[in-house]
């Protein structure tokens, strides 16, 4: 089990990863609540809820802090449980009116907990509620898929979707703790499973030849059963965002090196009405493309474009991008959300191990790298 900590400007938290890492809610100071409450899925806690409250030992510690003359008139209720419906679609202002009503009903105040069990959807709107419900509550985060273990649940960002446009509404919210777990990750699909993969996979283009190499030697090894081979990975994979977000928390410009594959990931999973692809797929496109990019410029050498491609392809079979309209995609990569004055700030890789910024990138240099993407 890893232990990280990250600095945020509201406080430091902690991210622990590895099995039994749901134990460490036992040492959580609940008593500083004046009430609990779980957001999740009913799927999921039907799965996992049990095994969750038996690590935790949470009810056991409300029921002996209720035991006391201060925790008897805090913690007067059992933890009410939040679901909300699976799915992108519940990432939206609606549903946000929706959790927060709930909240109101069942008594939550500026005091409460929230418990984010759940993926990156339910890690998004989770901290989305809980930043701005009266102002802002805490949460502890509590990821349940690959993807977000090693990306959505790091760093403090919390978003919902408007119409088409992904995250556009959103704040900067850090959680008290996340706890990562990658026994719960038996319960996810194979193909949800590689999603996270390729975030793993750019994690090792970020960090250099150590990461990347031990997944081109073990990446037919990772898997949900192998617990010995996966938590090692997936703790070296967090490490990379936390240190970088631990010295970047705002996307001031390092964090912007997080960004990679996003740009052309995005712009695939809009043209698609996010249905073809998963996000996972859509950044493994996209790192893809953008090496294309790279090597295109001149930024990036052809062997070591030819190991990135290589390590991508490995992770899983990618759902296509042959058809998609050209002209579409280069509108929608204008609209990204970390544009400033309508250019766009590509991160490219310039070797494994290093990526430049770069804003001035022609658009004939793009849709070539796209054109060649497509037809590869």
């Amino acid at each position: 089990m890893k232990h990280f900590r990250i600095t945020s400007h509201k406080s430091d938290y902690e991210v622990i990863v590895g099995r039994g890492a749901w134990r460490a809610l036992r040492r959580f100071p609940l008593e500083c609540y004046s009430s609990v409450f779980f957001f999740t899925e009913q799927r999921l806690w039907s799965r996992w809820g049990r095994a969750f409250l038996a690590e935790s030992r949470l009810l056991r510690n409300l029921r002996e802090l209720r035991g006391t003359e201060a925790g008897h008139r805090k913690h007067a209720r059992h933890p009410q449980r939040l679901f909300i419906p699976p799915g992108e679609a519940s990432k939206s202002l609606k549903m946000v009116e929706r959790v927060v009503g709930e909240l109101l009903k069942f008594g939550a105040d500026r005091h409460s907990l929230l418990i984010a069990l759940g993926g990156g959807v339910i890690g998004d709107l989770g901290g989305f509620v809980a930043s701005t419900y009266m102002r802002g509550i805490d949460y502890v985060n509590v990821p349940t898929t690959a993807l977000a273990q090693v990306d959505s649940a790091l760093g403090g960002k919390t978003a919902v979707n408007v119409g088409a446009m992904k995250n556009l509404v959103g704040s900067f919210h850090p959680p008290r703790l996340v706890l990562a777990d990658p026994g719960v990750l038996r319960s996810m699909s194979v193909r949800a499973f590689r999603s996270g993969l390729y975030e793993v996979v750019k994690h090792g283009i970020l960090e250099g030849p150590g990461l990347f190499r031990r997944l081109e030697r073990h990446l037919d090894t990772l898997s949900p059963a192998n617990t010995a081979a996966l938590e090692p990975m997936l703790a070296r994979a967090v490490k990379v965002k936390v240190e970088v977000i631990s010295r970047d928390e705002r996307e001031a410009e390092l964090r912007l090196v997080l960004n990679l594959g996003h740009t052309f990931g995005h712009a695939f999973e809009e043209a698609t009405g996010y249905h073809r692809f998963t996000h996972g797929e859509a950044v493994g496109w996209g790192l893809l493309a953008v090496t294309r990019l790279a090597v295109r410029l001149g930024v990036l050498g052809s062997a070591e474009a030819a190991r990135i491609d290589r390590l991508v392809r490995r992770v899983g079979p990618l759902p296509p991008v042959r058809d998609l309209d050209p002209a579409r995609v280069l509108k929608l990569l204008s609209q990204d959300k970390k544009s400033i004055g309508g250019k766009i700030r590509w991160v490219l890789p310039e070797r494994i191990g290093k990526v430049r910024i770069v804003t001035d990138v022609p658009r004939a240099d793009v849709a070539a790298a796209l054109r060649d993407l497509q037809g590869s």
